[in-house]
């Protein structure tokens, strides 16, 4: 995990946050890849990486719930309809610096990050496999990476690298909890 030295003084500004789709990247054995076509990967790509975003975005809901959380958070919603309407898609968003998007979102900071899996995570994006390709699985091992950077400048506020095991069962949730267990505790964003 990186914390910049002055995250605490730098957060003490900040009123909104947005969380930005998830970059998610879905490596399936050679058989399930012969059965699934790129479109079909793509998707479920896709579909992982709002996911996760949804899901972050519940986490903060519950430390702003039990009055823990200093900042708003942009529902996602929100923040996709902005990017929408400025053209931005999910393959795009890499196009864009943090400040960048933090300013066509109105916020103060941006979340965002990538997640590496060998199998789906969440739910629909496996049923929707194995609709598709006819496969049905389960999540072994995933790798989420997490950016928090501020949105005037685009310095990098927090990296967190964290391997998950997941198995029948797992959700974006369950990973998110996982993964914000111990982020937790240096986000400035939270008590």
């Amino acid at each position: 995990m990186y914390e910049n030295p002055d995250f605490e003084r730098i957060a003490e500004g900040h009123e909104e946050i947005a969380i930005i789709p998830f970059e998610a990247s879905i490596t399936l054995g050679p058989l399930k890849m012969m059965e699934t076509s790129p479109e079909q990967l793509a998707k479920m790509e896709e579909s992982e990486g709002e996911d996760i975003q949804f899901a972050m975005y519940s986490w903060f809901l519950k430390r702003a719930k039990r009055g823990s959380l200093k900042v708003k958070v942009q529902s996602p919603s929100e923040t996709n309809a902005k990017l929408k309407k400025a053209g931005l898609t999910y393959e795009t968003y890499d196009t864009y610096t943090p400040t960048e998007l933090a300013e066509l979102l109105g916020v103060d900071a941006v979340v965002m990050g990538s997640i590496e899996a060998d199998k789906p995570i969440s739910e629909g994006a496996s049923i929707a496999l194995g609709l598709l390709a006819g496969i049905h699985t389960s999540t072994n091992l995933v790798t989420v990476n997490l950016f928090i950077y501020n949105g005037v400048d685009g310095d990098l506020l927090i990296n967190y690298n964290k391997a998950v095991s997941g198995s029948v069962g797992s959700s974006p949730e369950n990973l998110v909890n996982k993964l914000m267990r111990k982020a937790s505790r240096r986000i400035a964003y939270t008590n």
